[in-house]
């Protein structure tokens, strides 16, 4: 039975405020608009806090994890840091019987995940990642396209790209150790789309990687990412998927998936999908508008889960699978092999 007879009753806070994207002013506010209360803010920067309590007067602030956990009673904690600090900080809300979201990716590593879901079996508690994108209008449409309505037939592969040619940007996200890799920013996010429409388990990883052309130019120098990460996943059903993430195509492709099949391929991309077609010898292109993303679902979705007991549609399990295909591929580009899966 669940703790909480409201959502008003789960407090919720953040670690990490504002940022490129606010992503801490946005998490609280879905929180809120879900119902819960907004009650920690956790940044160094004393300008961030402050903006913190203009956006939500009578938060608590800290400025260390530790501090909050000892002084405060919030339920529900969200981590939006970098991604080499996800597991750590992760650990300690989580053995200190909290629940945790983590920003996507959720940890780094398989081993890193794993670790987290001991914890928060152990202490009885919950653990996700924010994958709003599981409910992008493009990928709603798909699967309605692809699984239910099956009309581009069976799914042969999936090949998943993004980027050009440009330079890493002089942020955190270019940094080697901190981000993962190339593969982990928008890689987590198109192979979690891909894993909505290939149902089989995955069985073999193999990864490469191009390294050293931009690094010169940045301020990480050798622990730059990738110029260029490309991974491949084998399915049980013969299917698979290519993820390509590139700052050295000079040509660049056009869509974010593109979805083969035995009678279509479609299209997705930031503004609207493609649908390919042959019916009766007679190549049919329909473009299709895509829906309007319903991100807020995912915070609607915890809030049901710790007050009504419902199932938790993005479960660490199901979130540890992205991250282990990210995880075996950038240990295949080292070893210079394919790598079996452990968490299909």
């Amino acid at each position: 039975m669940s703790a909480y007879r409201k959502p008003s009753q789960v407090k919720v806070g953040v670690v990490g405020y504002g940022g490129a994207f606010n992503m801490g002013r946005q998490h609280l506010q879905q929180m809120q608009a879900a119902g819960m209360t907004p009650a920690a803010v956790v940044e160094k920067d004393p300008a961030r806090l402050e903006a913190a309590v203009m956006d939500f007067p009578g938060i608590g602030t800290y400025t260390d994890v530790s501090e909050m956990l000892k002084r405060s009673s919030v339920d529900l904690v969200v981590i939006i840091t970098p991604h080499n600090t996800h597991a750590t900080l992760a650990l300690q809300c989580l053995k200190a019987g909290r629940h945790v979201v983590c920003e996507k990716p959720l940890a780094i590593t398989t081993a890193e995940v794993d670790a987290m879901i001991r914890a928060a079996n152990k202490a009885g508690v919950m653990l996700s990642t924010y994958h709003n994108r599981h409910w992008d209008g493009r990928i709603l449409q798909a699967v309605d396209i692809v699984r239910k309505r099956k009309l581009i037939g069976d799914i042969v592969r999936i090949g998943c790209h993004m980027g050009g040619y440009s330079k890493p940007g002089d942020w955190w996200r270019s940094s080697l150790s901190v981000s993962g890799g190339i593969l982990y920013d928008w890689g987590v996010h198109l192979l979690e789309y891909s894993l909505q429409l290939i149902e089989s388990p995955v069985t073999e990883v193999s990864g490469f990687g191009h390294r050293g052309f931009w690094a010169p130019h940045t301020p990480w120098k050798e622990d730059t990412i990738e110029d260029e990460g490309f991974a491949v996943a084998r399915f049980k059903s013969g299917q698979w998927l290519t993820l390509s993430i590139t700052h050295i195509d000079s040509k660049g492709r056009d869509g974010w998936l593109e979805i083969t099949g035995t009678r279509g391929t479609l299209l997705l991309d930031a503004g609207h999908s493609t649908l390919y077609q042959h019916v009766d010898g007679n190549q049919i292109t329909t473009r299709l508008p895509n829906p309007e993303d319903q991100g807020q679902r995912y915070h609607d979705n915890v809030r049901d889960h710790l007050v009504k007991g419902k199932p938790l549609v993005i479960t660490a399990e199901w979130s540890r699978r992205p991250i282990h295909i990210l995880d075996l591929a950038m240990q295949s580009a080292a070893k210079g092999r394919a790598l079996p899966v452990k968490y299909g």
